[in-house]
């Protein structure tokens, strides 16, 4: 169905306010057709004839006139809002609806504004072309009323220029669509590039997304051109419309005058053209063309046939397999049973007892009791691990197995948005999972215990599960106080200053702590940056009792030397587990196994088995490595050097 249909159906559901509305354009356009016609009685029958009084009435009706059609005005407004707002609740019901159905926050956020967009148009071109039709009418009526020359003299140029108006309105629509796709896949472009820019500079990638841009925006600039050309004829046909009559008028107004028309008629068609018919037709011709045209491409896109569902869809994050020769197909099935269970393989937990593990001891010898006996299970089992923003939305993880045992040094690498930093928040307690279990030192975690506080404060906090973790975002908290202070803060106690001082030089925090005057300095978070933040809190990470560690890019603004330091030191704590969310290579390297989140599949294994068997691994060491031997910087103490050009993977 098309617009104009819809449109005639929408008037049709709609008849009364559209009969009021009529009503109350009549009143204001009386003054169209008693504005030329009082004119010409003002002259013939008053001041040429030489009764002044009679004259001054006929003005004093047509100022009465603008009066009476001022009032309408007003009433008109209030007739376009009583029609216009129900087409706008319309598209609202229409477009919730479809974005709840399709779970896509993001598109009903854009959708939204376009109704907007939509509604405001929509009466913007109810003004125009009420306002163009009942002022054309009255000033038509008033041409035959004066004499039916004037008719003939002004109607053909005006229907002429209406006729081509209307017949550039297909193409016109068109091309503003074409220009809209153009500005939208610009915007959409920069919106995931802009998030990852500092790693698009260390990659190296400048040229390749300019070139990316430049293409696009090419394309919107041919758009828009094309545009502009069409938007030429709307000066053609006011030229023709509006204006040749005025002209055609003086050029025959000898002949008129000779065929019985009177000056006062000829001077109030001169009145009904240039203060009525050209006015109207600047209004209709400039807003139904631009706006017209946008509102036809903003309702074909608002109410579109709803595409059929489809099982299988991409962006879920299938089970984790180990890497194998063939095409990362879609997998949704769990790995078989008698999996071995391998460092960091990724497969469900069997019913076979787990390896014992010894309790786990702090790296300075201080016991890490927590208040529980500790679990000799795998320091990280996930089971069937689903998750989605919304309970519509496209599922981010789904079907995962994943087992880490104690001890192990993982790392997970994949494109920008595919659910790395998603995963960390579910294993730290910040999300509930849809479905699936996830399971720390054989404590359930639990994403509602989560939302209390901050997951750094957790392993202090929590229960017992949050004991056994503890999350380092990117963005590191340090609060005003001591260093100690802040150091200790996921300790129950005062932490001895020679544990300070060993972990600071395990982590790589001893430099600042000797600059800002040792633990017990004072610690003004604006004066640090962003590195010497991080660096305090991986330090007081590492000085938890928490064996798991989980690294959210907690290492990126770290040069590459102070992110291997790092990164060493929580791997090698005894008893305690790390995984980090890496990018850099240098990182997955130093991990024993590698998770890659590619959205349709995790894969697991060592760095040469990936770069053998994932192409996806393959694709994103060798950005990686490009990066570093073709772009090679200096490395600066709190900037980030993470690398990968064609496809994120922060």
């Amino acid at each position: 169905m098309t617009v104009y249909r819809r449109g005639l159906r929408l008037l049709r559901a709609h008849r009364r306010a559209v009969a009021a509305l009529a009503a109350w354009s009549v009143v204001e356009a009386g003054q169209a057709f008693l504005m030329g016609y009082a004119l010409a009685r003002a002259l013939d029958a008053g001041f040429l004839a030489g009764r002044a009084r009679t004259g001054l009435g006929w003005l004093g009706a047509g100022a009465l006139a603008v009066v009476v059609g001022a009032y309408g005005t007003r009433r008109v407004y209030g007739g376009v809002a009583a029609l216009v707002e129900p087409v706008r609740d319309q598209l609202v019901r229409h477009v919730v609806a479809r974005g709840v159905r399709e779970g896509d926050g993001g598109a009903l956020s854009g959708l939204t504004q376009q109704v907007e967009i939509a509604r405001d148009t929509f009466a913007g071109l109810v003004m125009v072309s009420r306002s163009f039709l009942f002022t054309a009418a009255g000033a038509l009526i008033g041409l035959c009323s004066l004499d039916p020359l004037l008719l003939l003299v002004v109607a053909p140029p005006l229907a002429a220029g209406l006729a081509l108006f209307v017949l550039t309105l297909p193409p016109l629509a068109r091309r503003q669509e074409a220009f809209l796709v153009a500005d939208e896949e610009i915007a959409d472009h920069l919106g995931r590039i802009c998030p990852g820019l500092r790693d698009i500079m260390a990659a190296g990638a400048e040229a390749r997304v300019t070139t990316g841009a430049g293409v696009r925006i090419a394309v919107e600039l041919r758009a828009a051109r094309s545009l502009a050309r069409w938007g030429v004829l709307r000066v053609v046909c006011l030229a023709v419309g509006g204006q040749l009559p005025l002209v055609l008028l003086l050029a025959t107004a000898p002949w008129l005058l000779a065929h019985g028309v009177t000056p006062g008629a000829l001077v109030g068609a001169l009145a009904y053209v240039t203060q009525s018919l050209l006015p109207a037709l600047q209004n209709l011709v400039h807003g139904l063309g631009t706006s017209g045209s946008r509102l036809a491409v903003v309702l074909r896109r608002l109410t579109p046939d709803p595409p059929p569902t489809a099982s299988g869809r991409d962006g879920a994050l299938r089970t984790a397999v180990p890497p194998t020769d063939s095409t990362r197909a879609p997998q949704t099935t769990a790995p078989p049973n008698g999996s071995t269970g391998a460092r960091g393989t990724a497969v469900p937990p069997t019913g076979d007892g787990p390896r014992p593990s010894a309790p786990l001891s702090h790296p300075l010898g201080t016991p890490a009791s927590s208040g529980h006996a500790p679990d000799a299970g795998p320091a990280l089992s996930v089971t069937a691990l689903t998750f989605a923003y919304g309970p519509g939305g496209v599922p981010v993880i789904e079907n995962l197995h994943l087992r880490v045992p104690r001890g192990a040094h993982l790392a997970v690498v994949g494109p920008s948005g595919i659910g790395k930093s998603t995963l960390m928040g579910l294993v730290a307690g910040l999300l509930e999972p849809t479905s699936g279990t996830i399971q720390v030192n054989g404590q359930p975690v639990h994403g509602r215990a989560a939302r209390e506080e901050p997951a750094w404060i957790q392993p202090l906090r929590g229960p017992t599960a949050c004991e056994q973790r503890v999350l380092i975002p990117q963005e590191a908290y340090v609060f005003t106080g001591t260093l100690a202070e802040n150091l200790g803060q996921l300790r129950p106690g005062p932490v001895p200053e020679a544990e300070l001082r060993a972990a600071a030089e395990a982590v790589g925090l001893d430099g600042l702590m000797e600059r800002l005057g040792g633990p017990a300095a004072a610690v003004d978070p604006r004066t640090l940056s962003a590195g010497e933040r991080q660096l305090i809190a991986l330090t007081r990470a590492y000085l938890s009792y928490a064996p798991l560690a989980l690294l959210d890019e907690a290492t990126c603004h770290l040069d590459p030397e102070a992110e291997e330091r790092a990164e060493r030191a929580f791997a090698a704590r005894p008893g305690g587990t790390v995984v980090v969310v890496a990018h850099r290579i240098s990182s997955a390297r130093r991990a024993a196994r590698v998770l890659v989140m590619d959205g349709r599949r995790a894969v697991l294994g060592d760095h040469e088995e990936l770069v053998e068997r994932s192409p996806l691994y393959r694709d994103l060491t060798g950005s990686w490595s490009h990066a570093l031997t073709a772009s090679p910087r200096p490395a600066r103490s709190g900037s980030r050097r993470c690398g990968y050009g064609p496809r994120s993977c922060a």
